[in-house]
């Protein structure tokens, strides 16, 4: 290949890049992104970016002596349309074309948003740089009243973030116990007390039916969240945070199999041996039991199979993902590995998880562990982390 073409500006894309380029690929390399600013670190945004203890050097992905290490040429702030196989190119937005042998398609996803936002100041979703700024400032100007949809990782990062920096916040989520799909009831129920620990008033099971807004000189803005129970929570801004849809529209006529990403066998490779998917946008493994990892470690572990398998023309690697995530929320390091199921059984191994402080395996009817939980104490998860390992390696 004499050129490679990688579409998107994310960690999965610069990985994409640095993966490549260490697998001995020396042919041109283009990144092409449609966010303006050069590649950033996205979990910083709801954490220390938001609350103003980092600025965007310390969240830049590359630095210009990587850049130029990587021989990386970089076209930013422009978006992809449409992709050509058969023809090897890649069309811009602008109206250029560029004449491509290979393709990383690493092009994310976008926050969902709720009907009836748009135009709406003062509601905002947390996905860019863009985002991150604007919510930054809002939180700055005086001391807003802050409600946070969603309860998942990233509204629980905002809810910590906006309680550190001494603002009233409201969690509301649909789900009687937020998180518990993901980290089982057990689990999931410590996570929540962290809100209450810190003040931050959680609503569970809580319908969010509309918005209530006034009327300003520069539109409406938001004063409330309507709830589907007929009462409205203050608001002075409010932040969604239920997901992302991947961005896949400029694919549509490429001959890829598109379904919830972009669909690709167990090392990344799509339909077309010379297009390899990455990061949040790919849809990896067989057929049905296909999912995305919207994970910023598998962005890694994905980048490096998929350069490989693209090089190679066929797929010679699979992607074994590790499961590994994690969060900071109210000072405390949440940290995930492995596949557990919500059905699993949890065992303590250490620490006490009244006091905010412990370390759990997660551990399946044929007694096997499927993963291990730590809050708190990064140190003794690592340690049980690497002994789980080592017995399941023992094990097979």
């Amino acid at each position: 290949m004499q050129t490679i073409t990688i579409v998107g500006g994310s960690v999965a894309g610069v990985r994409s890049a640095e993966a490549l380029r260490a697998a001995g690929y020396d042919g041109r390399l283009l990144l092409v992104g449609d966010d303006p600013h050069r590649p950033y670190d996205r979990p910083p945004l709801s954490k220390a970016f938001l609350a103003g203890g980092v600025d965007e050097d310390a969240i830049a992905l590359l630095d210009d002596v990587e850049v130029a290490e990587l021989a990386l040429e970089m076209r930013l702030g422009v978006r992809a349309a449409r992709l050509d196989p058969a023809g090897g190119a890649v069309e811009l937005a602008d109206g250029s074309t560029i004449a491509t042998d290979g393709v990383v398609v690493a092009t994310g996803g976008r926050a969902r948003r709720l009907p009836g936002t748009e135009g709406v100041a003062g509601v905002h979703t947390l996905r860019t740089l863009d985002d991150a700024r604007a919510l930054r400032a809002e939180l700055r100007a005086g001391s807003p009243r802050v409600v946070v949809v969603g309860g998942g990782f990233i509204g629980a990062e905002v809810a910590s973030t906006c309680r550190a920096m001494g603002l009233d916040v409201t969690v509301l989520d649909g789900l009687p116990l937020p998180m518990a799909p993901v980290l089982g009831p057990r689990i999931a129920r410590h996570c929540v007390d962290l809100h209450a620990e810190h003040g931050t008033d959680l609503r569970p099971g809580a319908a969010v039916s509309g918005f209530a807004t006034a009327p300003t000189a520069d539109g409406p803005r938001v004063v409330g969240v309507e709830l589907g129970d007929g009462t409205t929570v203050p608001a002075d801004v409010v932040v969604v945070g239920i997901g992302i849809a991947p961005n896949t529209e400029w694919l549509d006529g490429s001959g890829l199999a598109v379904a919830n990403g972009v669909v690709t066998d167990a090392g990344m490779v799509t339909d077309l041996p010379a297009v390899v998917a990455v990061g949040d946008v790919a849809r990896w493994g067989p057929g049905a039991a296909g999912r995305r990892h919207e994970h910023w470690t598998s962005a890694g572990e994905q980048a490096a199979v998929a350069a490989a398998n693209l090089l190679a023309g066929r797929t010679e690697a699979t992607f074994r993902p590790t499961g590994y995530v994690w969060s900071e929320q109210y000072g405390r390091m949440l940290q995930l590995a492995g596949h557990p199921s919500a059905e699993d059984h949890v065992d303590v191994v250490d620490g006490e998880p009244d006091a905010g402080r412990f370390v759990a395996r997660y551990v399946d009817a044929e007694g096997t562990t499927t993963g291990v939980f730590g809050m708190g104490d990064p140190r003794t998860f690592g340690r049980v982390r690497r002994s789980e390992l080592r017995r399941r390696a023992a094990a097979a």
